[in-house]
């Protein structure tokens, strides 16, 4: 850590604390990260060299997502979990399809909550809240949340690469449970997970070790049919759970050998 981070670093932010929002902030090739973040991300592409293509594909799909679903009318967009700001972020995309779409970003990392309101400060159609997606209910409840959005109306939510780092796969049904019974007929439920692909054992307990030290804590890869659980009760979106990777304009390839992958889907409530 240096100086410079340490001075630059927001109130309450330990620049030596890897954080996984700036983790893959460097994976995308952003510079809103700190040598700490630089360091776990090394040892990340380490195990498993993939690692940027495989987050370049996650973004990628994000992108598709909110296009596809404001054609299909939605005008409402709550992203959980956001990450930091970078090219092609939910609002941008869906205002080049459906001008005036409206956005909510929610998020509990400090530095990404200050980069968000700092992107967002004279966007009208697009807000910023503080909060965590282990409470589903005080996001959807949250006041400036239901003063920007209508919640009878149709509205996508994404969890974008996020639901990994809950160890519990029961607390992540209930999660997705509450977020769905939130939403009324016609809205969308966007998920991108990791799954361990071809990763080997050892890379995978190093892969947990590595996150294990990030402010966020452990990471789970599961498997593609415990993914395929979490859209129960949806109807699925052709092509159903994908690779994020083999659905990018991207060589397959990145999935190779000691490649980790993100299976991803689009589910429509009933």
């Amino acid at each position: 850590m240096t100086v410079t981070e340490q001075e630059h670093a927001p109130a309450g932010v330990d620049p030596a604390v890897p954080s996984v929002a700036r983790i893959y902030d460097y994976l995308l090739g952003g510079k809103d990260n700190f040598a700490s973040d630089r360091e776990a991300a090394a040892q990340i592409l380490r195990l498993s060299p993939n690692a940027k293509e495989v987050a370049r594909a996650n973004r990628a799909f994000m992108g598709r997502a909110v296009r596809a679903i404001a054609r299909k009318g939605v005008r409402q967009f709550l992203d959980i979990g956001t990450g930091l700001p970078t090219q092609e972020n939910v609002h941008q995309v869906a205002a080049q399809v459906a001008p005036g779409a409206r956005v909510v970003y929610a998020d509990n990392d400090p530095i990404v909550l200050v980069h968000a309101r700092a992107l967002l400060a004279e966007t009208a159609d697009t807000i910023v809240v503080e909060g965590d997606m282990r409470e589903p209910k005080a996001i959807l409840t949250h006041p400036e949340v239901l003063q920007h959005l209508d919640l009878q109306r149709p509205t996508a939510v994404l969890l974008m690469a996020v639901l990994h780092f809950i160890p519990d796969d029961d607390q992540v049904r209930d999660i997705l449970r509450i977020v769905r019974e939130a939403l009324p007929s016609g809205s969308y439920l966007v998920i991108s997970h990791v799954t361990e692909g071809r990763l080997d054992g050892r890379a995978v307990g190093e892969g947990r070790e590595v996150y294990r030290r990030t402010s966020t804590g452990n990471v789970t890869p599961r498997s593609r049919e415990v993914i395929a659980g979490f859209f129960d009760g949806l109807e699925m979106v052709e092509p159903g759970l994908v690779s994020a990777t083999a659905e990018d304009a991207l060589d397959a390839s990145v999935a190779g050998p000691g490649g980790a992958d993100v299976l991803c889907g689009i589910g429509r409530v009933p």
